[in-house]
């Protein structure tokens, strides 16, 4: 189902508070100046044992006003809806602009702020893939599902325990700057989550399993059908958790691997989204989670991975949480190569960035979490890209006499470089001769990203293909929270070194 964008967001003064907001900027002097109006409603509820335990339903809305003045950035925000307050929002950020440049001279500095540039693109408006918005759902109603499916988890022996939560956002944005581009938006994502837990009367041991459906950028009928089939999910989890329980420890040592994408959604997340953000590799985004050991100098020569290493940065991709039509700074969605053929080919950049580095046009990767907050680059839908023709999972299994196969996201460690890491999981079956033989237990698997990668023999067909990824991903001072997704096959690793997390812990 199409959507139109919702009526009580176009009825706010958008057009007028920008025409007031730019007039002025321009009056001031300023060499560019973007406006930007958010309306953002994020809501959760939570279940315990299918009973309700908490709901929080908040709504964020003002806008914000960025220029370029003197060759040094402006910002501020406000959320007085007149024609005044908006030039005064204005007149503030170019303030900030010279007080800014004032502070870059005095620092011997030479930096001079310009932005790539981007076709003038009109009047936009771009709605996301869904069908019903969630928040067109009685309370009740998503509460009741909640409780459907914990019921159904709690009534299977040996679960103790479900937690159950959906997160639900529903954003708009109207956008305009001194260039004549003005888009108006609208975006609802999701995300469903069961958790159930086990307890050993007799030995007091405990264990856990998760859903491993992924966020996803679609409406209610993510949960009713479309898109994940739930009632398999919740169906088997019991057993899974069950045999979860009684499962050896694992023998630390050298195994060859079949990760699934709701597993490496997250590797490729913390080694390769975060690593090819240009900015973290120039070193401008230090002080939250560190720079990036792919720097600059190495694109076009570093050797990421294997031949067979094929990564996108994606803003179009259907039902992407990081998916837009244009971005926050007026910059149209794209496609491009980060890595090919295993060679390190591209990165993720916004205007700023890539006109500093001589890139030509912007990527698309400007975003803020809020009106208040100023757009910085944020992670495109970065996905590993299948085989045409490739193989099934149980295939790849198949090819595998002594390994592992690694279900599920769970606990991850990656140091500032985004190079050396590990990362534990949801379920852990044993491969012997090409088959499953059952779970093990404390799990995590350790390599530099480099290795990693360059271990991966085979990735799976089309038909292994899930967008997985996350609402939480974290960036920049002050803090901002942004949504992505991260689509991947299956695919087979070999000699990859696994650690017994118990021992781990116990040294």
């Amino acid at each position: 189902m199409a959507h139109e964008v919702d009526q009580s967001f176009l009825a706010l003064p958008l057009r007028a508070l920008a025409d007031a907001a730019l007039a002025r900027a321009r009056a001031l002097g300023a060499a560019h100046a973007d406006f930007r109006f958010e309306r953002v409603r994020g809501a959760t509820w939570r279940l315990r044992d299918a009973r309700p335990s908490g709901t929080s339903d908040t709504t964020d809305l003002g806008y914000a006003v960025r220029v370029v003045h003197g060759g040094a950035w402006g910002f501020a925000s406000g959320v007085d809806l007149t024609m005044d307050a908006a030039a005064k929002v204005a007149s503030r950020a170019v303030a900030m602009a010279k007080l800014s440049a004032k502070v870059i001279a005095a620092a011997g500095s030479d930096e001079f702020v310009e932005l790539a540039d981007e076709p003038v693109h009109g009047e936009r408006t771009w709605v996301s893939a869904y069908e019903v918005d969630p928040f067109s759902v009685p309370d009740e109603e998503k509460a009741g599902l909640l409780a459907e499916w914990s019921a159904r988890l709690l009534a299977a022996d040996g679960v103790a325990h479900v937690d159950a939560s959906l997160m639900a956002v529903h954003e708009n944005k109207f956008y305009a700057d001194t260039a004549g581009t003005v888009t108006t938006q609208q975006r609802v994502r999701v995300h469903p989550q069961l958790t159930a837990v086990a307890v050993d009367s007799a030995t007091g041991e405990f264990d856990s399993m998760r859903t491993i459906a992924p966020p996803a950028g679609r409406g209610w009928e993510y949960l009713t059908g479309t898109g994940w089939d739930w009632d398999a999910e919740l169906e088997g989890m019991p057993g899974l958790l069950a045999e979860k329980m009684r499962a050896p420890s694992v023998e630390a040592g050298r195994y060859d691997l079949v990760v699934d994408p709701s597993n490496l959604w997250l590797t490729i997340h913390e080694s390769i989204g975060h690593a090819t953000e240009l900015d973290r590799a120039l070193g401008y985004e230090a002080a939250y989670a560190g720079t990036s050991f792919a720097t600059f100098d190495q694109l076009g020569t570093l050797t990421y991975g294997s031949p067979v290493m094929h990564v996108t940065g994606d803003r179009t991709a259907e039902h992407g949480l990081a998916t837009v039509g244009y971005d926050d700074e007026g910059v149209e969605a794209q496609s491009w190569d980060l890595v090919k053929d295993g060679k390190l080919v591209g990165y993720q950049t916004d205007r700023r960035i890539a006109k500093l580095t001589g890139l030509g046009r912007s990527n698309g990767c400007a975003y803020a979490d809020s009106p208040g907050h100023v757009p910085v680059q944020r992670m495109a839908n970065v996905s590993l890209r299948p085989d045409p023709g490739g193989l099934s999972t149980q295939d790849l299994i198949g090819g595998v006499e002594r390994g592992i196969y690694v279900v599920g996201d769970r606990s991850w460690s990656i140091d500032m470089q985004r190079y050396n890491f590990q990362f534990t999981g949801q379920r852990f079956f044993r491969i012997e001769n090409g088959r499953l033989a059952g779970q093990l237990r404390d799990v995590a698997y350790q390599a530099t990203t480099t290795d990693f990668w360059g271990s991966m023999e085979k990735v799976g067909g089309p038909q292994t293909y899930v967008l997985g990824g996350a609402f939480n991903c974290g960036k920049a001072q002050p803090g901002q929270v942004a949504a992505v997704s991260h689509g991947c096959p299956s695919a087979l690793f070999r000699g990859v070194n696994i650690l017994n997390t118990t021992q781990e812990a116990g040294r």
